[in-house]
């Protein structure tokens, strides 16, 4: 694993972040935080929730070596305008914590905390592609939400979005 593969994961995970933000911006209000079958954290705002606040907990422990007890509560989120501007600050402050590191960077061994208070240990680069992965669980859930509400947030897979970038010459 190197950086530029952390790179491009992170592009895709943002896009795609992306596109399932766009999908929820065209439900009513109460459609977004109604409880919906099948959502690990309730209605559509619940798992959007969740994504941002694991990649926030996440960055803390691996930039910060802080070890949260908790991602903030979906109450800091009351509409989706509030949800967005906050992704786009983490959004922000992770490509930012990314472009600092090196290759070497990603072996190194972050220690840190489950929010259960359990201590763990693995390689950076393997805990920053779990972040992605987790969000593609809970987007993926988000996504079947919003298709069932008619507002689908068409294809995220990762091919989808390799075809979609400038193809070399």
């Amino acid at each position: 694993m190197n950086k530029l593969d952390i790179t491009l994961v992170y592009d895709y995970n943002y896009w795609a972040n992306a596109r399932v933000l766009d999908a929820a911006a065209r439900l009513q209000p109460e459609q977004l935080s109604a409880p919906a079958a099948g959502l690990s954290y309730g209605s559509v705002r619940g798992n959007l929730a969740h994504i941002l606040g694991a990649e926030w907990l996440w960055r803390m422990r691996c930039q910060q070596g802080k070890s949260p007890s908790s991602t903030p509560p979906e109450s800091e989120y009351p509409t989706l305008e509030v949800l967005r501007a906050r992704w786009a600050d983490e959004e922000r402050a992770m490509r930012a914590y990314l472009a600092g590191l090196g290759d070497d960077d990603l072996q190194q061994i972050v220690r840190y905390r489950t929010t259960g208070g359990k201590p763990y240990q693995n390689p950076l680069g393997q805990l920053l592609l779990h972040v992605v992965n987790h969000g593609t669980q809970h987007r993926a859930e988000a996504g079947v939400a919003l298709t069932a509400y008619g507002q689908s947030p068409g294809e995220f897979d990762f091919v989808v979005y390799l075809r979609q970038q400038p193809q070399p010459s």
